[in-house]
C-alpha cells in the first residue's frame, strides 16, 4: 500500500478533530489515495524521486575522467624514465637550486650559462669530476638540460592532475568516492616534489670522508622513486575502475587464492626483481582456474614481461649498464608492474547485488 506524503499530512491534521472527514490539505479524500496507484502516478513519482535525487555521472563522464587517470599515471610513467636517464647520466645535480617559478626558464644568454657554470663549480660534484676530466661549457649544458628536463616534466604532471580535476569537479564528474581520493593524489604529487628537492639536497652537501664521491643519499632516491611507483599504481588502478567494465568471477576457491596471490604478486614487483620467480608459479596456479579470457590474457602478459625483463637485466649487465640498456630495463619494471596491477585489478571482489 502507498500513502503519498501529501495525504499523510492531511491524515495527520484530521485525525486531530473527530468531527472531519479524512480529507488531505487539498480536499482530496483520503480513500482514493488509499486504493492501488495509477500507472501514470506512478510514473508522476518516479519523476520526482529523480529530480530529488543528485544527478548520476553519465558513462562517457566516467570514460573521460578514467582517460584522464591513465593519462595522469602515463605522465608518472615518463617521470620515472626520465629520473633514471638522469640518474645514469649523472646530471641530476647540475641545478643547484630550487625555485619553483624560476626554474621554469632555463638560460637563454650565454652570460647567464656561464654563471649557471659558475655556481656549480662551487659544489662538491664538479670538483670531483674536474680531477677525472676537464667539463667544458657544452658538456654542463647537456646534463643541465636533462635535470632540467625532469623537473618540468614533473610540474606538467602536477598541472595535467590539476586542472582537468577542477574542471571535473565543477562538472559534477566526481563521484563521491573519488574525491577524497584526488586529495590523496595531490598531497601525494606535492609529497613527490618536496621529495625531490630533499634528494638532490643529498648530494650538494659536502661529505665528511676524504674519498667520498658527491652522490644524492640511496634512502632519499629510494623513497624519491618509491613515490613516483606508488602514484602511478594509484593512478592507474583508479583510472581502470572507471574504464573496465567488472567482471564477476566463480565463487571458487581457486579464484579466491588467485585474488589474494595476485596482490601479493603486485606488491613483490613493486619490491623486487626478484618476483619474476613468484610470477612464474602464479602463472602455473592460474592455467587451471576458470577465468575470463580478458583475465586470463592479463595473466600471460604478466609472466611474457617477467621473461622479457629478467632478459633485460641481464643484458644491462653483461653490456656493463649502457644508458639505453638500463633505461629500458627501469621502464620494464614499471610495465611489469602495470600488468601485475591489471591482474589484481580483475580478480579484485565484486560488491554482491
Amino acid at each position: 500500500m502507498l500513502i503519498c506524503k501529501q495525504c499523510f499530512h492531511g491524515l495527520r491534521s484530521t485525525t486531530s478533530k473527530p468531527h472531519r472527514s479524512l480529507y488531505s490539505a487539498r480536499g482530496i479524500n483520503l480513500k482514493t489515495c488509499l486504493l492501488p496507484p495509477s500507472k501514470t502516478w506512478v510514473a508522476s513519482l518516479r519523476r520526482a524521486a529523480t529530480v530529488a535525487n543528485p544527478v548520476e555521472i553519465s558513462a562517457q563522464a566516467q570514460k573521460i575522467v578514467g582517460t584522464w587517470l591513465v593519462g595522469c599515471a602515463g605522465m608518472c610513467f615518463g617521470a620515472v624514465i626520465l629520473g633514471g636517464v638522469t640518474r645514469l647520466t649523472e646530471s641530476g645535480l647540475s641545478m643547484v637550486d630550487w625555485r619553483l617559478i624560476k626554474d621554469m626558464k632555463p638560460p637563454g644568454s650565454e652570460k647567464e650559462w656561464i654563471e649557471e657554470f659558475e655556481r656549480y663549480k662551487q659544489f662538491p660534484e664538479y670538483q670531483q669530476m674536474s680531477n677525472q676530466k676537464e667539463m667544458t661549457l657544452s658538456d654542463f649544458k647537456f646534463i643541465f638540460y636533462m635535470e632540467w628536463g625532469h623537473r618540468m616534466w614533473g610540474r606538467t604532471t602536477g598541472m595535467v592532475f590539476l586542472l582537468p580535476a577542477f574542471y571535473f569537479l565543477r562538472k559534477g564528474w566526481v563521484s563521491k568516492a573519488l574525491k577524497p581520493r584526488l586529495a590523496i593524489f595531490a598531497g601525494l604529487l606535492g609529497f613527490q616534489g618536496f621529495l625531490g628537492w630533499y634528494m638532490v639536497k643529498s648530494g650538494l652537501e659536502e661529505k665528511p670522508g676524504p674519498n667520498d664521491v658527491a652522490r644524492v643519499s640511496q634512502y632519499r632516491l629510494a623513497a624519491h622513486l618509491g613515490s613516483a611507483f606508488l602514484l602511478y599504481t594509484l593512478f592507474l588502478w583508479q583510472g581502470l575502475s572507471h574504464l573496465l567494465t567488472p567482471i564477476q568471477m566463480p565463487d571458487v576457491k581457486s579464484i579466491s587464492k588467485l585474488r589474494g596471490l595476485a596482490h601479493g604478486v603486485m606488491t613483490a614487483v613493486f619490491v623486487t626483481a626478484l618476483s619474476v620467480v613468484l610470477i612464474g608459479g602464479f602463472w602455473w596456479m592460474a592455467r587451471k582456474a576458470p577465468l575470463h579470457p580478458r583475465a586470463r590474457l592479463a595473466v600471460n602478459l604478466l609472466l611474457g614481461m617477467a621473461f622479457g625483463q629478467a632478459t633485460l637485466g641481464v643484458t644491462t649487465l653483461l653490456t656493463y649498464v649502457p644508458t639505453p640498456v638500463a633505461a629500458i630495463h627501469q621502464s620494464g619494471s614499471l610495465v611489469l608492474l602495470s600488468f601485475a596491477l591489471w591482474v589484481a585489478h580483475e580478480l579484485r571482489r565484486l560488491p554482491k547485488v
